[in-house]
């Protein structure tokens, strides 16, 4: 693979300085036309150590306008990234939608490495790979353009710059240890670069022993993609979002949907409520703190129909932890700054650190509910997110967090009594809006969602748990015993 990279080619210093002009004026062009089209782009600078790649990114930050470039370099972690899933820290990094994002080391150097040097076996270097696959094909799916630069030198050539280093007193701890292990590197990241060679975001194989040579490489590879990308996209305007509410064959074969078989008969007496509760409290505020200790960290998902009970749920759930421990987070409409990421990147952004537990009000789980049943997204992008939510989730329980997901159900009969009831209770009437009453208009499209919803993210890792929550103290009972036992097999586990 790597041999296309090693003829020796070269460029004039009066060759290269007679296009730069025109590199210079055309990156900034495209640049304009995809910050239009409001495109995020993320340009991976990656290959073997000492192939000048810092040079590489130097160069275009004077190349493109500085203020919608920012440079990211994935060095050392640092205590807040190593407290987290791997991917978080590059979930923090994606460009906003129209900038440019120049990642100086990736998702793609920490697999490579601790392969090449041995710390992890040929299963979990293919886990990663299927893992950052899977990330770049929902980024894509979102409108992101990927550029994937690999820059190869040979291994005398690294020695040479490495002795160079040495005699300068500025080598670096890493040219010195992967200088050691050239082959390996070389086939690790060989076998790397098959496996996430796709046609949607392609690797660029660059010689990189001539730099005037490899910064021209880089010129024309990025005008080239870029210009393919802008006139695909300017010939062809994005998809509007569509009307609604696609049924899921099994609602419309057989008539009914998961929510039908819960059983909403159910009641709790008021005497035996008080006493389970303060003891399955005493029991979550125990297990809590042990989380703590072992460094267990613990996300709880609320989803259900308007007034179903989520913030009383919530409240007797928080009543149980330390406050210090706990933190919840009330989803509501994006802001400007989410609307120009992907959907799920205000979620890893919001992700606590080990031993913390942090409480949804609504989720990511808005992408297959509220925004398929309203109409604001393209089916295309609510029907892909079911995959994106089942990764999203697998990374976090793969990593150790304890997730619960609850959906509380009522009857429509019992949402109307509670409606009145706000309407007619002062205290209670700032829970009721217009917007309740229009969302109960739609109740069967939702039905549609959740059902389509359980049945696509109800996973082995992380299950949903349908809540009869018509009688509210049974519900609230019910979920703090399933976050209880939850922390006590998590405990009882290994991370």
């Amino acid at each position: 693979m790597f041999e296309i990279a090693e003829l020796g080619r070269t460029v004039s210093k009066a060759e290269f300085e007679a296009q730069e002009p025109q590199f210079h004026a055309q990156l900034l062009s495209l640049q304009r036309r995809l910050r239009d089209l409001q495109v995020p782009v993320m340009i991976i600078v990656s290959g073997v150590e000492g192939a000048g790649k810092g040079g590489v990114v130097n160069r275009l930050n004077t190349w493109f306008d500085s203020r919608g470039v920012r440079t990211n370099a994935f060095w050392e972690l640092s205590d807040e990234e190593r407290e987290r899933p791997r991917y978080w820290r590059f979930w923090r990094a994606l460009p906003e939608r129209g900038s440019i994002g120049l990642m100086l080391g990736s998702w793609y150097t920490q697999p490579i490495v601790e392969h090449a040097f041995e710390r992890s076996d040929v299963d979990k270097f293919e886990h990663e790979l299927r893992h950052i696959v899977e990330f770049e094909q929902l980024l894509i799916d979102d409108g992101a353009l990927i550029i994937k630069l690999w820059f190869h030198i040979t291994k005398a050539e690294q020695e040479l710059r490495l002795a160079q280093d040495i005699e300068e007193h500025i080598a670096s701890p890493q040219l010195t240890a992967f200088s050691k292990q050239y082959e390996r590197f070389s086939a690790v990241s060989e076998r790397a670069i098959r496996h996430t060679d796709l046609g949607i975001a392609p690797w660029h194989i660059i010689e990189a022993m001539d730099t005037r040579y490899q910064h021209e490489a880089v010129a024309k590879i990025l005008i080239d993609t870029m210009t393919r990308c802008c006139n695909r996209l300017e010939k062809s305007p994005q998809e509007q979002p569509a009307n609604p509410i696609a049924m899921s064959k099994t609602y419309g074969e057989q008539g009914k949907t998961i929510l039908d078989a819960l059983d909403l008969s159910g009641h709790m007496d008021r005497d035996v409520y008080e006493k389970e509760l303060q003891e399955l409290q005493n029991r979550l505020r125990r297990l809590t703190w042990q989380a703590k200790k072992e460094k267990r960290d613990t996300v709880l998902v609320f989803e259900g129909w308007d007034a179903g009970g989520k913030g009383g749920n919530i409240r007797r759930l928080v009543a149980g932890i330390d406050a210090r421990l706990v933190r919840v987070i009330s989803v509501a409409a994006p802001s400007d700054e989410e609307k120009a990421h992907h959907y799920l990147w205000r979620f890893w952004r919001q992700l606590p650190r080990p031993g913390y537990v942090t409480v949804y009000d609504r989720s990511w789980y808005g992408r297959v509910l509220v925004e398929r049943v309203e109409g604001l997204t393209p089916r295309r992008d609510w029907e892909r997110a079911y995959q994106e939510i089942n990764d999203f989730e697998e990374q976090l329980t793969d990593y150790g967090i304890v997730l619960k997901k609850f959906w509380l159900h009522i009857s429509p009969e019992e949402q109307l009594r509670r409606f009145k009831e706000r309407e007619e209770v002062d205290w209670k009437n700032y829970k009721i809006t217009d917007e309740d009453w229009r969302n109960r208009g739609k109740w069967e499209g939702y039905e549609h969602a959740v059902h389509d919803m359980v049945g696509r993210t109800s996973t082995a890792n992380a299950p949903w748990t349908l809540v009869p929550a018509n009688d509210k103290k049974a519900a609230r009972l019910m979920v703090i015993r399933e976050v209880c036992e939850a922390l006590e097999a998590a405990l009882q586990s290994k991370p």
